[in-house]
């Protein structure tokens, strides 16, 4: 079972449809218990770095993804879910996050470009990852954010994509895994993508 995590906000229903659609079973919950029992974690943010983690902190839900992590139960992060695993976010003054991948979210710089970067658009692989799997390298993804994941380890950066600046799309660090994109929004290579997660056993 797939534990979708609920933090009172977040993408949580079209998640729970996309997997639905695939056949995996999941669940939208944030009791500590089924998050920790099971198979996998998805963390699918949607909103404002600071309010996101004072609920997390009010619910103890960040305790339980330490521990979640701790026992290597491969965990995705999506689009807010991709910022908050990082040491601290730009967002909201200098937000304190999770800690989990070195690094920081960072506001994309003043330009003529729209700010969300909102729409399609591809990304370029730095590093394989079972995430990947199958996955067509042509393919675009559906972003909408004001803010993008900065790790501070090259190690750490799956994928890149441009808007403006070039930015980290996807990151990882052992079990976890993140996008900024939603690729439940993403059409069949985000399906694949989610599909490859639900098969992941969180090794490299």
């Amino acid at each position: 079972m797939i534990a979708i995590i609920d933090y009172g906000a977040g993408n949580l229903k079209s998640v729970e449809r996309a997997l639905q659609h695939l056949g995996v079973v999941c669940r939208i919950t944030s009791t500590p218990e089924d998050i920790l029992s099971a198979d996998r974690v998805i963390f699918p943010g949607v909103g404002a770095a600071a309010s996101a983690m004072e609920t997390i902190r009010s619910r103890g839900l960040d305790a339980v993804i330490h521990e979640a992590v701790r026992e290597k139960t491969p965990f995705l992060g999506i689009c807010l879910g991709a910022q908050i695993v990082l040491e601290q976010s730009e967002e909201d003054g200098d937000t304190p996050c999770l800690g989990i991948i070195a690094g920081r979210a960072r506001r994309f710089p003043d330009s003529n470009l729209k700010i969300p970067h909102m729409g399609w658009n591809d990304i370029s692989v730095v590093r394989s990852h079972p995430l990947l799997q199958g996955v067509d390298r042509r393919a675009q993804f559906y972003f909408v954010h004001s803010f993008y994941p900065d790790p501070s380890l090259p190690d750490d950066r799956i994928a890149a994509t441009v808007y403006g600046i070039e930015f980290t799309s996807i990151a990882g660090k052992g079990n976890v895994v993140v996008t900024q994109f939603h690729p439940e929004k993403s059409g069949p290579s985000g399906l694949r993508m989610l599909k490859n997660f639900s098969e992941w056993n969180g090794m490299l």
